[in-house]
C-alpha cells in the first residue's frame, strides 16, 4: 500500500474518530506490508519512524492541534526520535501502536511510542515535536492554550531528560 493511501486512510480515520485529550493513548492494530520491508525481508528501521509520523498526525487531528495550527498560520516541526529495536516484525504480520503524550517542556512534546506483537515490545522510543511559527518555536503555554488544554503537568520522564542530554552533548561536538 503506498504511504500516500496510508496517510489519506489516516486522516479520513482522524477526522471521523472520537475527539482524544492529551493523556489518551491511541493504539492502532497495523500489519506489516510488503513495501515495509528491508533487504532482510523484515520491517525496515525507517518504516517505523514513518509510521509514527501517521500516528502523530492522527493524534494532532484528533486532540485539535491540527486545526489549530492551520488557524494560526503555525507548522508542526518534529525535532528528533529516540528508538530502540528489539525484534523484528516478519511480512504481513499484525502488531500493535501505542501512542501517547508522556512529556512537555517549554516547547517541546515527548510522545512515547511502542510497537508491540503479543505481550512482546519489538520496538520503542520518543518522537518530539513542536510548533514553528514565523517567528520559531511556539511555547506550549501558548499553542495549548490556543486549544483551550491544559499545558500538561508532571515531571520530565529519566529516559526523556537522558535522550535530552545526550542530544545536547551530540549538538556540542557536530563538525
Amino acid at each position: 500500500m503506498n504511504l500516500y493511501l496510508r496517510l489519506l486512510m489516516t486522516l479520513l480515520r482522524a477526522w471521523r474518530a472520537p475527539r482524544l485529550t492529551p493523556s489518551d493513548t491511541l493504539e492502532r492494530h497495523l500489519r506489516v506490508l510488503p513495501n515495509d520491508l528491508d533487504l532482510n525481508g523484515h520491517m525496515n528501521n525507517g518504516r517505523y519512524l514513518t509510521i509514527i509520523d501517521l500516528m502523530l498526525i492522527e493524534y494532532f487531528v484528533r486532540i485539535g492541534f491540527a486545526r489549530t495550527m492551520f488557524q494560526r498560520g503555525w507548522r508542526p516541526m518534529a525535532g528528533g526520535s529516540l528508538i530502540s529495536y528489539r525484534r523484528g516484525l516478519q511480512p504481513f504480520e499484525q502488531y500493535t501502536l501505542r501512542f501517547r503524550l508522556d512529556a512537555a517542556d517549554t516547547h517541546w512534546n515527548y510522545m512515547r511510542f511502542e510497537f508491540v506483537k503479543g505481550d512482546k515490545v519489538c520496538a520503542a522510543g520518543y518522537v518530539k515535536g513542536a510548533a514553528v511559527g514565523r517567528n520559531g518555536l511556539v511555547p506550549n503555554t501558548d499553542s495549548y492554550a490556543a486549544m483551550g488544554l491544559p499545558l500538561p503537568a508532571g515531571d520530565i520522564p529519566v529516559p526523556v531528560r537522558d535522550w535530552i542530554a545526550a542530544e545536547q552533548g551530540v549538538m556540542r561536538t557536530a563538525w
